[in-house]
């Protein structure tokens, strides 16, 4: 069978336009993210270093189809961006995620709200309703 022929025969394929759209995104996403980051001036050790992750990390997040909104918004960040997320459906248009007022987002504060909030449960625990600590 010739290379033209087998093409054919595996776009025929059930499902075969939904995978090449999938792996269309997958590329767009990551060429994208790479693109970003050498526009700013980083080499994947610098950004790395800026999100405060591993390079590796860094490579892999360039290359992966799954990631996170909050691995989004670091990697934003670090190239000195901002994530943003909207709804186009027709002429409308709805933004579901938009930097804070100050321009980036604050992940610190949501982990460190976190942190104190489990402190807070662990160090109350054991006690009644009502007590109070010494």
């Amino acid at each position: 069978m010739s290379l033209k022929g087998w093409e054919k025969r595996v776009v025929k394929a059930p499902g075969a336009a939904a995978r090449v759209a999938e792996m269309e995104d997958e590329l767009r996403l990551a060429a994208g993210l790479t693109a970003l980051r050498e526009r700013a001036g980083f080499s994947q050790r610098e950004l790395a270093r800026r999100m405060g992750v591993s390079q590796p990390r860094v490579a892999a997040i360039e290359q992966s189809r799954n990631i996170t909104m909050d691995v989004l918004g670091h990697y934003a960040a670090a190239i000195g961006g901002q994530l943003e997320v909207t709804v186009a459906k027709g002429k409308s248009k709805v933004s579901l995620l938009a930097p804070h007022s100050s321009g980036a987002w604050n992940y610190t504060s949501r982990k460190k709200a976190a942190t104190t909030s489990a402190g807070k449960q662990a160090r109350t625990r054991g006690r009644r309703p009502g007590s109070r600590s010494a």
